[in-house]
Order: C-alpha cells, then sequence, then structure tokens
C-alpha cells in the first residue's frame, strides 16, 4: 500500500494480465465484507497500463472508472519567468532574478527576499519590485491541469454520484486531485507505465534466439560483471541509474550486493539525498557506523545507521515508542504527507512511548526529528527493492548481452531522436555498431544482426507499421533484388512516394546497387508505371503481354537506370538526416576532426548528463564556461525591443544537442555564420533553468575542413603521384560503392584506380580522392581482402 485507500500494483514478471486476480483485487475493495483475499502475486506488464485500465472499464462499466486529474502549480522560479515574459521584460533580467530564488524545494519568494542580493535589487529597482510582487500574487495558484501518469478510481456505483468529472485528451477525470479524492473516501489504484519492463522482455525474445533456455528471472544476484558495470558507472540505459548524479554515486559506494543497489536507488533522493556520504564512507569503513542509542542496531544496521527506507521509521515507532503496526504507519503517513498537525501530536505520543522503555528524552527527540526530515521523501522499501531488481536486470543484460540489450533499448525509444544518438554512442563503447537500414536486412523494429545491430524500419520518418509489416511479409517469399522489383511487389500494399522518397533518403536500396542520386531521379516514374499497371489489371484493361506469370515479370529488373554522379557526402547526410534523424554515412563533424581534436571541446551530453539532477556538479554548473563544436541545424531570430536582433540556435554534435542564446552585440559580429548546416566552433557560458541547460554565446567562430587544417600545420605533404590500387573480380563489384562513400567520407589527394583482374582492366574514380590514413587502409583491407589493396 501507499497510503490510505491507494494500491501500487508492483511487476514481478512479464505475462498476460491474469483476470481472475484483478476480479479479486478489486471485488477486495469495492466489497470488502464479503470477499477475502488470498496470497497471490499480480502479474503483468506494466506498459500495458491502458489495457488494463480498459479491462476494468468493462469489467466494472465506463461510468465506474475514472483517471485522476493534476495540477501544475507556480513555483517560485516559475511564477517569476511566466510574470516576466507577460510583462515583457527583457529575458537577461528575467533570468538574474530567478537564478537568485535558491533551488530549494518548496522554496517561496518571501523567503528568497532574505537573500542580500535579491532583497536588494527587489528594494533598489521598481520593475523588479513589480515583478516579484505580481509573482507573489501569482505564486501557488495552479499553471495547468493534466491527467495523472498512473491514477484510477473506480467506484461502486456511477463516478459521478461520488465526485464531479470532467474531460481529457486521455477520457474521463475527476475534476479533483488525488489527495481530495483520499479525502473522500475514494479508493485510488496506481497502474505504473515503466518502458524498461518492455525492454527487458524483448532483450529476452532476442537473446533466445541463440540461448533458447535463458531466464532473466534466474540470473545470479552476485554477478561480478554486472557489479563492475554498475561501479564504473556505466549505466547509460540502465533503470534509474542513467542520470550523471547517479552515476557519480555509483562510482564512489561500488555496489557489492544487490542491497546496495536498492540502497542507492532509495537514498539518491531530496532528504535522504544527505545520508549518502555518510553511507559510502561507513559501507568502505572509512567512518565508524554509530547509533544514537544501542536499540537502533538492529533496524539500521542493514544501511550503516542512516534511515533509508519508511519501513525503518514504522521499525523505530514500533520497537522504541512500542506503537502497533496500524499507528506506525500513521506517523509514517503522516510524515510523508507533511501533516504538521499530526506530527506534532504524534511526538508527545513518540516521547512517552520511549520514556515508559526508558529511552533519554533528548535522545528520542533527536530520533523523532531525524525522522521527520527524512519521512518527507522516502521511498518504502519494497518500492526501492522492486526499482533494484530491474535496475539489476538491466545492468545484467548489458554487461553480458549488449547487443541484444541495446536493439530493445532503442526499439523502445524510437520516437526519441536524442535519446537514439545517446544510447547509439554508448552501444559504440560496447563494441556493438548500429548498421544502416537495409531492405533485406531490417525488421519493423531495431534487430540484432551478426552481434550488431540493424537500423529498423519504423525509426525512418513516413514508414508505418502496416507497410513495414507487409515489406517483411514479401521479403520472406523471396529477397528483393531490385529497386523496380521492390516497387512492382509491394505497387498492391497502398506504397506511397513519400515513404518512398523517406527509404532511398536514408539508403534503404543502396545494397540493390543504384546511387540514390538516380533512385530520387527515377522513383516517381516507377512509382506512377506501377500504379498504371494495378489500375488497367482492376478495370480489366489486359493485353496479350500482361499475362506472363507474375514471377517472370519481376525475375529480373527490366528499368534502366540513369548514369548519375552519387550524390556529395553533404548531401548523403542531410538527406538521411532529413529522413530518418540520424547520420549513417558518417556525420557532418566528419571533415572537421583535426581541428576538433585540437581545440578540447566539451560534450554536449556530458554537459547534460553532469545538469540533469539535484547532485551539484563538479565539472559544470551554472555559468561555467564552456567551449562545444558542432553544426547548427536550427536558427530562430527575434528583433527585442531596441530593434536591434538576437538568434536562438539548435547547435548539434555527434551525440546530443543543445540551444544557444545569441544576444544582439554577438550577433551583430557573427550573423554571416549562423546558417543550417554550417559547422562552428562556439564559446559561451552556461544557463541553468529549473528543467533546462543552454549556452550563452560569447564568441563563435566557423571550424576548419581536414583539408583546411592540415595545410596550416602540415610537416610533411602528400606526394602528388600517389596512387591506391583496388583489384576486383569484375567491375560490377557492388564493393566499388562502398569504395566511392569511403572516400567521400575520408577525403584526399591519393586517386583510385580498379584494376578488373578477369579483364586486367583498369578504371580510375573521376573526382575523388582519398585520405590514405591507416584506418583508411585498414578498413579497405577488410573489405577488398589485404592482397587487393596496394597503395604506391
Amino acid at each position: 500500500g501507499s497510503g490510505a485507500g491507494s494500491l501500487v500494483a508492483f511487476c514481478v514478471g512479464i505475462t498476460d494480465v491474469d483476470p481472475i486476480a484483478f476480479d479479486l483485487l478489486f471485488e477486495r475493495f469495492l466489497n470488502p465484507e464479503r470477499v477475502s483475499m488470498p496470497d497471490f502475486d499480480i502479474d503483468f506488464c506494466y506498459n500495458r497500463r491502458e489495457e488494463v485500465i480498459e479491462y476494468v472499464k468493462r469489467k466494472y462499466g465506463e461510468d465506474k472508472v475514472a483517471q485522476i486529474v493534476t495540477f501544475g502549480t507556480l513555483a517560485a522560479r516559475a511564477a517569476v519567468r511566466d510574470v516576466g515574459r507577460a510583462l515583457g521584460m527583457p529575458y537577461s533580467r528575467v533570468d538574474t532574478v530567478a537564478k537568485l530564488i535558491p533551488r530549494e524545494l518548496n522554496i517561496t519568494i518571501k523567503s528568497a527576499l532574505s537573500s542580500k542580493e535579491l532583497k536588494a535589487l527587489y528594494d533598489t529597482d521598481v520593475e523588479i519590485r513589480r515583478l516579484l510582487d505580481v509573482s507573489k500574487s501569482l505564486e501557488g495558484m495552479p499553471r495547468h491541469a493534466s491527467t495523472h501518469a498512473a491514477g484510477v478510481v473506480i467506484t461502486e456505483k456511477p463516478t459521478y454520484e461520488y465526485v464531479p468529472l470532467s474531460y481529457s485528451g486521455t477520457g474521463v477525470v475527476t475534476q479533483f486531485d488525488m489527495n481530495t479524492d483520499a479525502r473522500l473516501g475514494l479508493v485510488k489504484f496506481d497502474f505504473l507505465g515503466l518502458r524498461y519492463i518492455t525492454v527487458i522482455h524483448d532483450a529476452e525474445l532476442e537473446i533466445r534466439k541463440r540461448n533458447p533456455d535463458f531466464d532473466i528471472t534466474t540470473v545470479p544476484l552476485d554477478d561480478t560483471k554486472t557489479f563492475k558495470l554498475l561501479s564504473d558507472a556505466k549505466t547509460d540505459g540502465v533503470f534509474q541509474l542513467e542520470s550523471g548524479g547517479m552515476k557519480q554515486v555509483l562510482s564512489r559506494l561500488l555496489p557489492t550486493t544487490l542491497e546496495d543497489v536498492i540502497a542507492c536507488i532509495a537514498l539518491y533522493r531530496p532528504g535522504p539525498m544527505d545520508s549518502i556520504d555518510k553511507f559510502i564512507e561507513r559501507k568502505h569503513g572509512r567512518e565508524k557506523t554509530e547509533y544514537k542509542i544501542e536499540a537502533l542496531k538492529d533496524i539500521l544496521d542493514v544501511t550503516y545507521g542512516c534511515i533509508v527506507y519508511q519501513e525503518q521509521v514504522m521499525q523505530i515507532c514500533r520497537s522504541l515508542a512500542g506503537y502497533s503496526y496500524a499507528h506506525a504507519d500513521i506517523v509514517r503517513r503522516a510524515m510523508s504527507k507533511k501533516k504538521e498537525s499530526v506530527m506534532k501530536a504524534e511526538r508527545d505520543s513518540f516521547i512517552e512511548g520511549c520514556l515508559e522503555r526508558g529511552i533519554d528524552k533528548s535522545a528520542a527527540l533527536d530520533i523523532f526529528d531525524e525522522m521527520v526530515g527524512f519521512a518527507k521523501y522516502a521511498f518504502n522499501k519494497s518500492h526501492a527493492t522492486a526499482y533494484g531488481v530491474i535496475s539489476y536486470r538491466t545492468a545484467y543484460l548489458k554487461a553480458h548481452y549488449p547487443a541484444e540489450y541495446f536493439s530493445a533499448l532503442l526499439t523502445s525509444v524510437l520516437s526519441d531522436t536524442s535519446k537514439l544518438k545517446a544510447y547509439i554512442s554508448d552501444a559504440q563503447k560496447f563494441g556493438v555498431s548500429v548498421l544502416a537500414p537495409d531492405i533485406n536486412a531490417s525488421g519493423a523494429d531495431f534487430s540484432v544482426s551478426d552481434g550488431n545491430i540493424r537500423y529498423g524500419l519504423l525509426a525512418i520518418k513516413n514508414v508505418g507499421g502496416v507497410f513495414a509489416e507487409n515489406v517483411i511479409k514479401e521479403r520472406k517469399k523471396r529477397p528483393f533484388k531490385s529497386f523496380d522489383e521492390f516497387i512492382s511487389r509491394m505497387a498492391g500494399a497502398d506504397i506511397n512516394k513519400r515513404t518512398v522518397e523517406a527509404l532511398i533518403k536514408c539508403g534503404v536500396f543502396d545494397s540493390l546497387g543504384v546511387p540514390r542520386s538516380a533512385l530520387m531521379s527515377c522513383y516517381e516514374t516507377i512509382i506512377e508505371s506501377e500504379h498504371d499497371k494495378v489500375r488497367n489489371n482492376i478495370s480489366g484493361q489486359l493485353d496479350m503481354f500482361s499475362l506472363a506469370s507474375a514471377a517472370e515479370s519481376v525475375s529480373d529488373s527490366a528499368f534502366t537506370y540513369p548514369e548519375m554522379n552519387e550524390f556529395s557526402l553533404k548531401e548523403l547526410l542531410m538527406f538521411e538526416k532529413e529522413s530518418s534523424g540520424m547520420y549513417f554515412s558518417g556525420h557532418m563533424l566528419d571533415n572537421y576532426t583535426e581541428h576538433i581534436k585540437s581545440e578540447n571541446t566539451d560534450g554536449i551530453v556530458d554537459i547534460r548528463d553532469s545538469l540533469s539532477d539535484e547532485v551539484e556538479s563538479t565539472r559544470y554548473k551554472d555559468k561555467s564556461n564552456v567551449k562545444i563544436a558542432g553544426i547548427i541545424s536550427g536558427t530562430k531570430t527575434k528583433v527585442v525591443k531596441s530593434g536591434d536582433t538576437m538568434a536562438f540556435l539548435t547547435v548539434e554534435d555527434r551525440y546530443s544537442e543543445i540551444e544557444v542564446i545569441v544576444f544582439p552585440k554577438q550577433y551583430s559580429k557573427c550573423s554571416h555564420e549562423l546558417f543550417d548546416e554550417n559547422a562552428v566552433l562556439i564559446e559561451g557560458t552556461l544557463s541553468v533553468e529549473d528543467d533546462e541547460v543552454r549556452i550563452l554565446l560569447s564568441d563563435l567562430k566557423p571550424l576548419k575542413s581536414n583539408t583546411e587544417f592540415s595545410k596550416l600545420n602540415a610537416s610533411e605533404p602528400t606526394k602528388k603521384d600517389a596512387t591506391l590500387y583496388i583489384k576486383v573480380d569484375s567491375f560490377a563489384d557492388k564493393r566499388i560503392n562502398s569504395l566511392t562513400r569511403c572516400a567521400l567520407l575520408n577525403p584526399g589527394k591519393v586517386r583510385i584506380v580498379i584494376f578488373e583482374s578477369s579483364t586486367r582492366r583498369t578504371s580510375v574514380l573521376r573526382d575523388v580522392g582519398i585520405s590514405p590514413s591507416d584506418k583508411v587502409l585498414e578498413r579497405l583491407k577488410s573489405s577488398f581482402g589485404e592482397e587487393n589493396v596496394v597503395l604506391k
């Protein structure tokens, strides 16, 4: 249970919803006098919350089920920012005032004015005084209404007989929040939705393709490799443990048991967080574990004398003050709900109970005050344990089956490009590459392919689930041999030009041997031709040539594609980004790596991770100076009251993106560089708001290409007559396409000559030069064979 009248159903596995279990559960609460509650586990997949709610509605009726509304309120900082925007004040002035309000839970503007700096502004600046006065009058008022993430009420009679209802985008909701609903005596159910349960399930299915007996519920809970991963803080994509602050805690805690993981999850919250340092020092024996009184040892020894769990609060009340289980839970609940009147009454009761058992009054007061400060935010241990088990299992999968785990993880964030980038980057650190999408190899979702991950069709824009299923179904009959054959076979599956264009742009058809430039020039013609055939067949307009068998008509490609040079690397990358949000042929920054290396830049993802939670970063913080290298992917300009122009940029590197604000003074200096796809080096200071981090630009310079940088720093220029010879059996070898892409990704002055061994003819790749670096040569030798690649 979690509070009066509220039930939190926790996951213990992944199966279908058990109707009998849910019937018993609901009947137990709706008719407690008639139904006894047997011991059983409610076993269901959390991502199916909506299905559970639909089941409840069918069982008890639409009019007896309602979701719970929540009201977002204007906290101090948010009130100042919203009021400042409404008053038309300059962003920088409002930002300065908002940042002078301390980052404390439930801080008010009135208490924030005890700060000398903020009080001085309030007393001397009329505009800021007005800003704060208006903000104080609005502070704490509802800002918006939304649907509770998990809360549902179920009533015996129609819900409208108990509580006023409204309608939101997610369905019928109560007009009262969860606390008011509880005071009315309504039963609240929390159906939680955890994406990671599905991730574990999907990873299991992939693993069982090569290890049929694998069962995540039987993995050892003392696995060395898993705890090494946790101690090294390699926890991107690990449930509950991937934030920057949590990584800092793990790297110091060095967990060695599941109990450590559970405690870490429970401690990493406001309140218990104050005990993190003490917990770590005592775990590693650098600080002696002490107890205010000896009676606390049996209760707190597992957490080194620190109060970590709500159950410990209840145990203390029972052992020290003689409370019953029910009375102890009232104390826990009063503390967690911050009910001061109840806590004041309980303080006297607790002290009296302790005195009766011979406990010193001052020690009893200290213990009670410590419990009050802790219990406002604490987990119950059952909650932390359930989370801890999921965290451990995700870490185990990442440590032992990285390809399968990352495949499931990427599928779970298909629509979140920023998370896709971050997880793909992390997968590469574990030796797992993400292969470009392929019409004959990609599944609908991400899938495992020879220890790597194949990009999924559904991650491509304008590709729907039905179309992806039809492609896979048709492909199982036989692989697609050419683009026009693909169109012919899929013509009856409602194929459309937008979908085909997106597939071409992200390289899905590259393995079929025709350049993307040629496909882009003729795909509409091919589609129209196939649609005409379908329309003619439907209307019965068949001629003698149309009677040929379908197999014969698609056995070989009859379409002649135009001879065209492939798009430039920049064009290829721009098309890939447009159609999938990702780069596959390289990255726009690949041509600037030498300059970037020389600048010692900060990674955007490192900045974001470091500022993602409450633990103060030791590396980045508000007003820190940073330097990033990236591509401008979005630009918006705004004319301010003075008539000057400022800009808001979206800048991305390989793994993440960030907003950069360019104020008028800087804009006048660098406006000619502010265009999309420009590679830039940016210096500035961090601006950290409530949920966002931005860079306030102080300087911007264009990045130098590798060729430009090499000229400036050249010590030994490449020989002008150097030539790279590649031997193949035939000029039709499809690997030549990949060679061209490799040259575009690694431009240089070395010309490329293809030698056809069967005819002993040679062909020079025109307008293409390649860099003769060791990395490039090693890659080409791996593809063509070491004996078939010669540089001289």
